[in-house]
């Protein structure tokens, strides 16, 4: 688990939210994981990590993968969640995500 993974975890359980799956993979045939999942209510959360620094997420062919994950999971009625490490860092992507859980 990454830093920002951890942070983000830490933030989740300072509000009292309940613990996410972590690693949670939701296609039966691909490899897919997301970061975080609360599979009962269909929330997923990815911390996209190497934004500013060329990381794989940003590059074309990472970014084009990501694009066929994150559809497939809105065609299966998931939300996803995507958070850059400044967000996790600001507070921004724990209100999302109590926003998401609360609704």
């Amino acid at each position: 688990m990454s830093l920002l993974e951890r942070l983000l975890l830490t933030h989740i359980r300072a509000v009292k939210l309940d613990v996410p799956v972590a690693e949670y993979r939701f296609h039966e045939k691909r490899r897919w994981r997301f970061d975080f999942a609360y599979p009962d209510l269909l929330v997923a959360i990815e911390v996209e990590g190497g934004t500013w620094t060329n990381g794989r997420h940003t590059r074309g062919k990472g970014f084009e993968g990501d694009c066929e994950k994150y559809n497939t999971a809105a065609l299966r009625g998931w939300t996803v969640l995507r958070f850059t490490g400044d967000m996790i860092k600001r507070g921004e992507a724990i209100k999302m995500i109590e926003e998401a859980l609360r609704c």
